[in-house]
């Protein structure tokens, strides 16, 4: 795969000099939702274990340490600058005034398609909530823009990453949650996407209409669940990886589904599963996670040294890809150099690309 790489970062570099020269965006928002692989800090104000607004989290940042839960940037800040944006989307937690005419980031460590999800870390702000929150969004804009709104939201660009925390911190922990006792891995599944069907119709409701759907990725190959499973002589847990596949054989016919009953929907499922263990060609298996981590929860040790070199690890901490994974995620994400990898089309398309950026034309 390592010729994918290299194509992603020359893409993502000539990108970056085509927005830099373009000017405008190419979308007059972006609105993020999720957990903590794209939260920005709306989890620092919250009594909460899942917070990273502290070093060695952000080394790699221009701010530092804000929340976070990588060593740079993730992936939604990846694809705000290739949408052209000159600043990162703000968190809910802080976007006030003006600002959220440029759209705003919801994710929250810990957050779950499902409300109890990741009840055990304390705070955080479930994907219902996410919704809420936006709903507030909805009516600033709508007091600022008036009959203008409904336009400009609908020409917005979306993102949603959620799921990964309804295995990690709700299905794969039964002393906790009775899920795991409750349904099959199937029927989980089923359960899951029935509810998360349900918050993308309220998004779409709400006026999304260019909207990005990842799919979940291979949650068994974090250190953390390697550690404490381990893996039979495989890489990865397998049996927690085989957990989610159900998850992602559901989802992308439901989004093929929603654009087909939704008017003017132009949803994109991203596939994510494999970008962990194949966007690092090579990477440490000796030492897995970059940073020094704490044995209960796996995230990095405050105020720890990381290792010298980022960029040859897949992990940053027990459970979050360095920005080297999440730089892997933006290019699949936006352009996909693979029609396996988005699917109807890509995002680049979506937020106003040409026709090249289609993928069934790479078939």
């Amino acid at each position: 795969m390592a010729w994918r790489v290299i194509l992603s970062v020359l893409f993502l570099i000539s990108s970056n000099l085509q927005g830099g020269a373009a000017g405008a965006p190419q979308v007059p928002c972006y609105f993020i939702y999720g957990d903590s692989l794209c939260d920005s800090g709306n989890n620092n104000d919250l009594v909460t274990d899942a917070k990273a607004n502290y070093s060695p989290y952000g080394v790699d940042f221009p701010e530092g340490a804000t929340g976070r839960f990588t060593n740079g940037r993730t992936f939604a800040d990846i694809i705000a600058e290739l949408l052209g944006f000159d600043e990162y989307i703000p968190p809910f937690a802080t976007a006030n005034g003006s600002d959220i005419l440029r759209g705003v980031n919801y994710a929250s460590g810990g957050a779950g398609i499902r409300d109890e999800t990741g009840q055990q870390l304390g705070g955080r702000i479930s994907l219902n909530h996410q919704l809420q929150n936006h709903l507030i969004t909805v009516l600033r804009i709508r007091e600022m823009l008036g009959e203008d709104a409904a336009t400009y939201l609908n020409k917005c660009a979306y993102t949603i990453w959620m799921g990964s925390n309804d295995y990690l911190n709700n299905y794969l922990m039964p002393d906790i949650y009775p899920t795991s006792t409750l349904y099959t891995p199937e029927e989980y599944a089923d359960v899951l996407i029935e509810q998360y069907e349900q918050q993308l119709k309220t998004l779409y409701s709400y006026g999304a209409r260019r909207l990005a759907i990842f799919g979940l990725s291979e949650i068994g190959c974090a250190p953390a669940e390697v550690a404490e499973y381990g893996t039979n002589g495989s890489l990865c847990v397998d049996k927690i990886d085989d957990l989610v596949l159900p998850f992602n054989d559901r989802l992308k016919p439901l989004i093929k589904e929603l654009n087909s009953n939704l008017t003017g929907a132009e949803f994109v499922y991203v596939s994510t599963y494999g970008v962990t263990t194949n966007a690092v060609p090579g990477a440490s298996l000796t030492s897995p996670t970059c940073c020094k981590v704490k044995k209960d929860d796996g995230q990095c040790i405050p105020f720890s040294t990381p290792c010298l070199n980022r960029t040859l690890y897949s992990y940053y901490d027990g459970f979050h890809p360095t920005e080297t994974v999440h730089l892997e995620v933006a290019e699949i994400g936006y352009a996909a150099l693979l029609s396996s990898d988005a699917s109807p089309f890509d995002f680049y398309r979506v937020s106003g690309g040409s026709e090249e950026g289609y993928s069934e034309s790479k078939r």
